[in-house]
């Protein structure tokens, strides 16, 4: 028992000394904790922050003094602001815009009273003046003057165009087998007024207003630009023709020099050496002429027709032959002044002077521009077009599209330069061009 009492003895001995070593090894580290380690963490701490507000401080100075210079530069900014609102003179802005903008285009004249009462008998159709024109032609010369607004073949398919609901496309799979294709019905006539209303009021001059905001590439000429606007756009190309032909100019006269001297000092250079240079800028020289005269003449032309259009009198006098002085009214017109439609004349062969004037009419047309292609289109059946205002086309034939479908199923479209009618939209095909001219 002595022994067992010993041992536990000496246990408990080892456990106090075991224990104070580790309380002291504790009470060290406790000490080195509180005294040095988180001492030096806040210390550090502390200089990152001075660090951080010194340079906030320097930041705030940096930024007053940027500001500081930066203020007269924003102050003659907007001194000069308000100098230019001051010198704002809505006359003169709003004389900018018209200049800038006008088309040129000449309101349209008083419509004239046409008597119908008179003793002339006469059906506006295609067939009228095809046979009208292997009669012989009158004189060109005396037709120049007469100014119509639209073409014959045009006015022909305005008169005539269908307005009725298409054939139905054949339900046989082989529409070539068909001895008579389906035929389009007879046409009541609208009023001529309607007509040139939606013609007068939907083509040439809406695209020409619509060209002043596109910004598209034209022809050459600038024609499908508004008077006005084509002659700035072609003053302003010879303005730029003139300046590089005077830069070419230049150049040649230096190398003219150049090639002086070298002949004078050989020793400074060969004067052959120049030569092609020389023959190039003549090339160049040569091909600016020719646009500046070029576009000089188209120039020369609208100014022509705009100084016609401000001069009444001669505007007047435009109306007419060079022959014709009698005065018109509206009830009687002198032998010379031919309408388009016939409706004045004083000769009794009427029949003669029918013939003459329908040919003289063809003749004042033939120059007009025809209207613009929107697409092309395929036939996908054959079509007799036997009635006024359309035209005939075979099984695949291929046409240009120059009036789509307005929601009463006919198309209007061009085989050729002279060839213009209607046909049923369901007969055909349609590809639209995107960049149709």
């Amino acid at each position: 028992a002595r022994q067992q009492a010993q041992l536990k003895h000496q246990v408990a001995e080892d456990s106090k000394n075991e224990y104070l070593t580790y309380l002291q090894k504790f009470n060290k580290e406790q000490n080195e904790h509180y005294y040095s380690l988180i001492p030096h963490i806040f210390q550090k701490i502390q200089e990152m922050e001075e660090k951080r507000i010194e340079k906030v401080g320097e930041s705030m100075k940096t930024y007053a003094e940027v500001n500081r210079k930066v203020l007269p530069i924003v102050s003659k900014c907007l001194d000069g602001m308000t100098n230019a609102a001051a010198s704002i003179e809505p006359t003169m802005v709003s004389s900018l815009v018209v200049e800038s903008f006008k088309s040129g285009f000449e309101p349209p004249g008083d419509v004239e009273v046409e008597d119908y009462s008179l003793s002339m008998r006469r059906t506006v159709s295609e067939s009228s003046y095809l046979n009208s024109r292997g009669e012989g032609k009158p004189s060109r010369s005396n037709s120049r003057g007469k100014l119509w607004p639209f073409k014959r073949n045009k006015l022909m398919s305005l008169l005539a165009s269908p307005r009725q609901p298409p054939p139905p496309p054949p339900t046989s799979p082989s529409p070539g087998a068909m001895p008579n294709g389906p035929q389009s019905p007879q046409q009541p006539k609208e009023p001529l007024s309607h007509r040139l209303n939606e013609f007068m009021t939907s083509k040439h001059k809406m695209q020409c207003l619509r060209s002043l905001t596109r910004g598209g590439s034209g022809p050459e000429d600038c024609s499908h630009l508004p008077p006005e606007q084509r002659r700035k756009k072609l003053q302003a190309k010879i303005n730029d023709i003139n300046k590089e032909l005077q830069k070419e100019v230049d150049q040649r006269d230096a190398l003219t020099k150049m090639k002086d001297v070298y002949v004078k000092n050989p020793h400074m250079g060969d004067p052959n050496s120049v030569d092609p240079r020389l023959e190039e800028i003549g090339q160049n020289i040569d091909k600016l002429e020719l646009d500046s005269r070029k576009y000089e003449t188209w120039l020369l032309e609208v100014e022509t027709r705009l100084a016609e259009k401000s001069d009444p009198h001669r505007r007047q006098s435009g109306l007419y032959d060079s022959n014709a002085t009698t005065p018109v009214n509206n009830n009687c017109a002198p032998v010379n002044r031919e309408s388009p439609d016939g409706s004045y004349t004083e000769d009794h062969s009427t029949e003669h002077h029918l013939k003459s004037r329908s040919t003289d009419f063809d003749d004042d047309f033939d120059d007009e521009d025809p209207l613009p292609t929107i697409g092309t289109c395929k036939s996908l059946y054959p079509f007799e077009g036997q009635n006024e205002g359309t035209i005939s086309m075979a099984e695949g034939e291929l046409l240009y599209v120059i009036e789509e479908d307005k929601g009463d199923g006919w198309t209007r479209v061009r085989r050729n330069e002279d060839e213009e009618g209607y046909v049923p939209t369901s007969y055909i095909k349609v590809f639209f061009d995107t960049n149709a001219k």
